[in-house]
């Protein structure tokens, strides 16, 4: 079946344009015409104002519904994750497990393998963060689970078959050789819970590195005389960097300001490292045995330690346009496009285009979403 959505503002990821029609056939883009070109035959949908643009991408999402990832590595705990995240505009995700026993880690990879083999909405890969970090950056991440990357690891994670895959590591962890193994095998390495120098980062990367997981939260930061991760990752043309833009992570003229630094500010991507409370009432969940809460929008341990977000990726939208002042175009490649092109999927996804799968948010004037599509099929919002 064929369908033109019309009425609304449409932005293909790169550019905005009005008096559109998105044609929509079997669950892809098949075009993007001036309404007055659209085809005979073809059932028109009508938006009332507002844009319609790609859907958001969420590398890094470790719950949502109620669900945290690690305490239900199954087929069953991503379709619940995905669902929820869904319904605040992320069409495609990547289900991520923390520093956890070796059993656990490997049930999640198992899941999303089998996830994907179901065409489980929304569900495009794996993350998998720790338990290969630092004890020094560890954030809310086990202590007494981290622990050095030995040989049977990286032969069982080289030979996972879940692809994109990302991997966040810290080099006091892992090697450099390790980390080239990695990338040669199709695993995207991302650097994160590390107090690593600018001098080891940059070892790192030019082993394989790609990325730097949620930038300026538990890793090195950017010094006068020590650059540390932070400062890497800004000044490296070819690192992604992922950042969580809910106001309680990074400071907003922080953020600010790197995302004004970075040296190729494509490869900046918005992230909400999300937990359990994303589309839930409720506000305590376990996290590796210890509970967590949330209050006033933000998620802490017993001992005040930032465990995760309560961001959706419509929100970090807003905060983007509304805190830090960036045109909604700009935000919009931020949440949707960038991580896209990072992954991989540029082909099929962060775009509005002929081939593209029709993964599609409809937001309205004041940023609040109002529609949205994974692979043509709508979802409910309720």
């Amino acid at each position: 079946m064929t369908n033109a959505f019309i009425g609304a503002d449409i932005f293909d990821g790169e550019t905005r344009r009005s008096g559109h029609a998105l044609v929509v056939s079997d669950g892809r883009i098949e075009a993007l015409v001036p309404e007055g070109e659209i085809g005979a035959g073809v059932e028109t949908r009508r938006l009332p104002g507002g844009l319609l643009a790609p859907g958001f991408i969420d590398i890094q999402v470790n719950g949502g519904g109620g669900v945290l990832f690690n305490e239900a590595p199954s087929v069953e705990g991503v379709r619940a994750i995905a669902a929820a995240h869904a319904r605040t505009g992320s069409t495609a995700l990547l289900p991520t497990v923390i520093t956890d026993r070796p059993e656990v880690t490997f049930a999640a990879i198992a899941a999303v393998e089998a996830a994907m083999a179901a065409g489980v909405p929304g569900c495009a890969g794996i993350h998998v963060e720790g338990p290969f970090l630092s004890v020094a950056r560890k954030g809310a991440h086990d202590p007494a689970l981290i622990r050095r990357m030995e040989d049977a690891d990286l032969r069982a994670l080289c030979e996972a078959r879940v692809r994109p895959f990302l991997l966040t590591v810290a080099p006091e962890s892992v090697s450099n050789a390790q980390i080239a193994a990695l990338a040669a095998a199709g695993i995207r390495v991302s650097l994160g819970h590390t107090d690593t120098s600018y001098e080891t980062a940059n070892g790192a990367i030019a082993a394989g590195a790609s990325c730097v997981t949620h930038l300026f939260n538990a890793m090195s930061q950017l010094g006068n005389r020590e650059p540390g991760l932070v400062g890497a990752a800004l000044d490296s043309p070819d690192v992604w960097c992922g950042f969580i833009p809910d106001g309680h992570h990074v400071h907003p003229a922080t953020l600010g300001a790197a995302l004004r630094a970075k040296r190729d500010p494509r490869k900046l991507v918005a992230i909400t490292d999300a937990m359990p409370t994303v589309g839930s009432r409720e506000d305590v969940f376990t996290l590796n045995g210890r509970e967590a809460r949330r209050e006033n929008g933000r998620l802490t341990l017993a001992d005040g330690t930032l465990a995760g977000s309560d961001l959706s990726m419509i929100g970090a939208l807003q905060y983007l346009v509304r805190e830090l002042g960036l045109d909604l175009e700009t935000a919009l490649r931020l949440c949707s496009t960038h991580a896209a092109e990072f992954l991989g999927l540029g082909a099929t996804h962060g775009h509005l285009r002929a081939g593209a799968r029709a993964d599609m948010v409809w937001i309205d004037d004041a940023l609040a979403l109002k529609g949205v599509w994974i692979g043509g099929a709508a979802v409910d919002l309720a």
